[in-house]
C-alpha cells in the first residue's frame, strides 16, 4: 500500500514539474511574441515617418530645383540608382 501511494506521488509530482515548466515556456514565448509586435509597429510608424520626411524633402527641392547646366557630372549621377 505505501509502495502505491509512492507511485502516485511521483506520478502527481511529474505531472505538477511537466505543467511548471510548460507554463514557463508559454510565458517566455508570449513575452517574446509580445516584443516582436511591438517592434514591428514601430518599425511601421518609423516608416510612415520617413515616407512623409520623403514626400516634404521632394516638394521642398522641387520647389527650390534650378535649371541644372549641361555637362557630364549630371549624366553620371542619373545612372547611379534609387534605392
Amino acid at each position: 500500500m505505501l509502495n502505491e501511494v509512492a507511485n502516485g506521488a511521483a506520478g502527481a509530482g511529474l505531472l505538477i514539474g511537466i505543467m511548471l515548466v510548460g507554463l514557463v515556456a508559454w510565458f517566455f514565448i508570449t513575452r517574446a511574441s509580445v516584443r516582436a509586435n511591438e517592434q514591428i509597429r514601430l518599425l511601421e510608424a518609423l516608416l510612415d515617418e520617413q515616407k512623409r520626411q520623403n514626400q516634404l524633402l521632394i516638394k521642398l527641392v522641387g520647389a527650390r530645383q534650378v535649371p541644372a547646366e549641361d555637362n557630364n557630372e549630371t549624366d553620371f549621377i542619373r545612372l547611379i540608382p534609387e534605392r
